[in-house]
């Protein structure tokens, strides 16, 4: 009989579908990989969050790079920190890179997220941020600049995770983009066995975005059936990624609800899961039972197409490549993004110029 630590690690030996740790922090990261998880991911939100819990663990180091580097600018600085704390993540999951060959234990690093209108800004981050680390994937945002760069990064060796995606036409958009790159890699004899490209989608921001219209627009909606929004766009995608065979693999992200874990099991498939994510499904008797070829009810699908912005993140052809850049959820998460990037350089102006009037108040 074989021994599972856990439902988690128990579909990744059962099933197709591979789970990530939605942070690079080393505490949740060791916990994941410890219960089958392959790989991690990160944006400025999570760095952030994870400079703050493993301060203790960061704080020379930044103080030192302050030091050595007289001249940079906050900034630099914290561009500096944001790469390092990325690679120490890449480290942890080396030892999966490697037994898999190469194939596995990437970590997700994302670029500037004011880059998002800027293709070729994008470009040349992700060949930087790529040569961080063997295993280092890019994270670039489903915008109209990312996906116009994404076929020249693959081209270029760049193993890409393309997020700030919530609907089945950006993540179609963003796999065909991708198949470009690979196609042009294999015309010219270039290997792309080492390349592991995935395409999120964040399926709770998707959930959090159709609330919102729902209650502002008075709709007559179940809370039941709002729960399937991501799911819904996730499953309709995947039918279709399979039906085109496209290379790279679908991720789904921003964890709400339970389903976001049940029903993806099965599919070939990334999940990835907050520590907290992790440890309630881990403490669970919910059983890993393949779901993912199971529809969702026609009904539940019915009712959310009251939501006008469903039917268009449901539809393969419901938004042009030019409208990703306007549509509600992706509009919130760069603004999040943005406001995360800001508050981590926040707090590295706080340790290259601490506040004169915080230490007045103390010493009083």
């Amino acid at each position: 009989m074989p021994t599972y630590y856990g439902p988690l690690h128990e579909m990744t030996q059962t099933t197709p579908t591979r789970y990530w740790n939605d942070s690079c922090s080393v505490e949740e990261l060791a916990y994941a990989i410890a219960r089958g998880a392959d790989g991690a991911t990160s944006n400025p939100a999570i760095v952030l969050n994870v400079l703050k819990k493993e301060m203790p663990l960061w704080r020379e180091r930044i103080l030192a790079v302050i030091a050595d580097n007289p001249t940079w600018a906050e900034t630099q600085v914290s561009w500096q920190i944001y790469t390092e704390l990325a690679q120490r993540g890449a480290a942890l999951l080396r030892p999966t890179f490697e037994s898999s060959d190469r194939r596995r234990g990437f970590l997700s690093i994302q670029t500037d997220p004011a880059l998002y209108r800027d293709r070729d800004g994008l470009l040349a981050q992700a060949m930087a941020f790529a040569a961080l680390a063997p295993n280092m994937q890019v994270k670039v945002p489903a915008t109209r600049a990312g996906i116009a760069m994404a076929a020249e990064a693959t081209y270029h060796g760049v193993s890409l995770n393309v997020t700030v995606s919530f609907s089945v036409p950006q993540v179609l958009a963003a796999a065909e983009a991708i198949e470009q790159g690979l196609r042009r890699r294999a015309g010219e004899g270039l290997d792309h066995a080492a390349l592991a490209p995935v395409v999120t989608m964040m399926v709770g921001r998707n959930d959090d975005w159709m609330k919102l219209l729902a209650t502002r627009d008075g709709l007559d909606l179940s809370p039941d059936h709002l729960e399937w929004c991501g799911v819904a766009c996730f499953k309709r995608a995947y039918g279709i990624f399979q039906q085109r065979g496209y290379r790279a693999t679908l991720l789904a992200a921003a964890y709400r609800n339970v389903l976001h874990w049940t029903e993806f099991v099965g599919g070939d498939v990334v999940l990835t899961m907050p520590w907290e994510w992790q440890v309630t499904f881990n403490q669970s008797d919910v059983r890993p039972t393949p779901r993912m070829h199971l529809p969702v009810d026609p009904a539940v699908i019915a009712a959310l197409a009251q939501i006008p912005d469903f039917r268009r993140a449901y539809a393969p052809d419901g938004m042009t490549v030019a409208e990703f850049d306007t549509f509600g959820p992706t509009v919130r998460t760069l603004r999040t993004f943005s406001e995360s990037w800001h508050s981590f350089v926040g707090v590295i102006r706080d340790m290259m110029l601490p506040n004169p009037d915080i230490n007045i108040a103390d010493s009083r």
